[in-house]
């Protein structure tokens, strides 16, 4: 019974030692006091298990474009977020409208060098990722703030280069590798 004692106590000793380091396996650790017995609770942190994907090359291509494109999708629901507070303080439609021209043109600039550079895997994730985060597609986005002319036109645009930006994020179906590698990206397993 005491080498059990010993082999629990020795390993505690390693957790403690792990997470000293900066270890990822537990979050934290607690000491309670049972009958004189001092009992450590290491809170552990959840362990993600996925198949491995068939195909490495294109599995390496997705996560290299999550990295890239996984923190704009975040920024983009911040944005819509705040946009959509903003537009229900707005008393008309009219100061709606330039609100919307006004946010529509600080996008604009700050983001068409960052689309330009981007390859169509990318572009094509980052519009799944826009429609998991914000729970709109980009068509959507597109026609509410901007028109359905103007969505109707992109729309067509993006068909002539193969993408649709009425495609649906279906994290259980042809999505189910991004969902795993955002997954991993935001418990840090992914940098």
């Amino acid at each position: 019974m005491k080498k059990w004692i010993l082999l629990f106590a020795v390993l505690c000793a390693a957790c403690l030692d792990v997470s000293a380091q900066g270890g990822r396996g537990f979050w934290h650790q607690e000491w309670e006091v049972q009958n004189g017995d001092s009992i450590p609770l290491i809170h552990v942190l959840p362990v993600y298990v996925f198949s491995r994907p068939v195909d490495l090359r294109r599995y390496r291509r997705l996560v290299d474009a999550v990295k890239k494109v996984y923190p704009i999708a975040k920024i983009a629901r911040a944005k819509m977020a705040a946009m959509e507070e903003e537009l229900c303080r707005l008393p008309t439609k009219k100061a709606q409208k330039e609100y919307i021209k006004q946010v529509y043109h600080e996008i604009k600039e700050e983001y068409t060098p960052v689309a330009k550079r981007m390859t169509r895997t990318q572009g094509r994730v980052l519009l799944k990722l826009i429609d998991r985060e914000t729970e709109y597609t980009a068509y959507e986005v597109l026609k509410e703030f901007r028109g359905g002319f103007v969505a109707g036109f992109w729309q067509g645009i993006s068909k002539i280069f193969g993408q649709d930006l009425k495609s649906q994020y279906d994290k259980e179906g042809e999505d189910r590798m991004i969902e795993q590698i955002v997954i991993y990206y935001e418990a840090g397993l992914i940098r």
